[in-house]
């Protein structure tokens, strides 16, 4: 009795521990960067966008289910790598009145909470980190969906949107219109683009 008693408990254990394995396990979604972008815009002169881009970032996603609920989301950028087109403003921008890419070379945004937010949509939320400022963001976020491309992998794409206030994060230059108004607006629109590959079993 005393025998079978202890090989009863060693399976309720076993399979405890795989309950909890499963229960806790990930499924990883890794970048594919040719079909992802991180952009960005800002008011020029008050009456203009002025749009520019990285071209050098990373990102990773980490989820239970196909559903993404509670989904563990980071992604970063390589400041010096920013593209507006234009080499002048893109040093100025990499310049400590800016991003000081030599000083702070990456910007990283690691997630606390992926929550729906009606069909199709969620909200991220997580702890933005600009030069050496970290602050807490909400992105609104599209969920395109899953599909299969046609060589076997399972995608998903998501487009992610926010603004911040650049001051807040020391992005500092300011000169004012004559008329009034910021040569440069404070106000900065993200928007992250990104199609994920799922990881195969």
């Amino acid at each position: 009795m005393k025998r079978l008693t202890m090989v009863l408990g060693s399976a309720v254990a076993a399979m405890m521990v795989v309950f909890a394995t499963n229960a806790s396990a990930q499924t990883s979604w890794t970048l594919d960067k040719s079909h992802s972008g991180m952009k960005f815009s800002v008011k020029h002169l008050v009456i203009s966008d002025v749009e520019g881009s990285f071209k050098s970032f990373n990102g990773a996603v980490s989820a239970k289910d196909d559903t993404f609920a509670d989904a563990k989301i980071e992604f970063s950028a390589d400041v010096a790598s920013v593209n507006t087109e234009d080499e002048k403003r893109d040093g100025h921008l990499k310049s400590d009145d800016f991003f000081n890419a030599e000083k702070f070379p990456q910007m990283k945004f690691v997630s606390k909470t992926f929550k729906a937010a009606g069909k199709g949509k969620y909200k991220l939320t997580g702890d933005l980190t600009i030069r050496d400022v970290t602050k807490t963001v909400t992105f609104d976020v599209d969920f395109g969906g899953i599909v299969k491309d046609p060589w076997g992998n399972t995608k998903a794409g998501f487009k992610a949107t926010t603004s911040i206030n650049r001051f807040d994060y020391n992005l500092k230059w300011n000169t004012m219109l004559e008329a009034g108004g910021a040569v440069v607006g404070k106000e900065v629109k993200i928007t992250v683009a990104i199609e994920l590959a799922k990881a195969k079993a």
